[in-house]
């Protein structure tokens, strides 16, 4: 793990981890390394699907004043991934890939059915919209570990969108792929959250995903031939590039917003 931080660590969940300090995806990552360090099986579905509250809030102490967000819940998800591995997966999640038969869109699928944390849908405009973040990083970070190859080999990985969260629209409103409404930035500026599911939220999602397809084509249009271009290679690069480059990208607010699906 490697990871500068330029933000002020007092608002944000910060860990310590082998002399380094890491927030947002990373903390996660320093967590889990720290549980296992410390002989908690975090990784282990027979153990987090009976882990307590308070046990998860000693495993996710903060090594900044500001706790981690949402504890309750991510105990309920935890709860309900463990339970659904070992009652019906034998406790290995190695099962449910097999299940999915190498087919990202299979796993994708699967997951989102199975586990329902992940089941990241919207009603927009009377229709049922999906955007399956979660479940289609899972997929792409299984991808990517392996290198395309074993567990992490799917023949059809270029149908996984970009992962429909707060960052990447950032990035793309940056380099004006995105304009947005002036009703939008105002709420941004104002540093107003917006509901899960809500007509802005909705369409800021599927506008990122929209756009991030567009480059994908374009990408693979001038890309030199046999070389591998998605939509997942374009968000990771996105999503180095805004923490990489975060105190430029400051006149451009993202949208804030309280859920699991994120």
């Amino acid at each position: 793990m490697k990871q500068v931080l330029t933000e002020d660590e007092s608002k944000r969940f910060v860990i310590e981890y082998k002399g380094q300090r890491y927030t947002g995806y990373w903390s996660l990552c320093a967590v889990i390394n720290r549980a296992l360090d410390d002989g908690i099986p975090m990784t282990d579905p027979k153990f987090y699907c009976q882990v307590t509250e308070n046990e998860l809030a000693h495993i996710f102490r903060s090594d900044s004043p500001y706790s981690i967000p949402l504890l309750d819940k991510r105990l309920k998800v935890l709860h309900e991934a463990g339970q659904k591995l070992v009652q019906k997966y034998d406790g290995s999640f190695v099962n449910v890939l097999k299940k999915a038969e190498q087919s990202a869109q299979d796993l994708m699928k699967l997951v989102a059915s199975e586990f329902q944390s992940y089941n990241d849908t919207a009603t927009y405009q009377g229709n049922k919209v999906a955007f399956y973040k979660r479940a289609q990083i899972l997929i792409a970070d299984i991808w990517a570990c392996f290198e395309g190859e074993g567990l992490g080999k799917f023949h059809d990985i270029d149908t996984i969108t970009m992962f429909a969260d707060y960052r990447i629209p950032q990035v793309l409103a940056y380099f004006e792929v995105l304009e947005y409404s002036e009703e939008l930035m105002n709420k941004l500026k104002k540093n107003e959250v917006l509901v899960s599911g809500s007509q802005l939220e909705v369409e800021l999602r599927g506008s990122s995903i929209q756009a991030v397809e567009l480059l994908a084509k374009e990408m693979k249009r001038i890309a030199r031939p046999g070389k591998t271009m998605n939509a997942v290679m374009i968000d990771h690069y996105i999503w180095d590039y805004r923490r990489e480059h975060c105190n430029d990208l400051r006149h451009i607010p993202y949208h804030k917003i309280r859920c699991i699906y994120y």
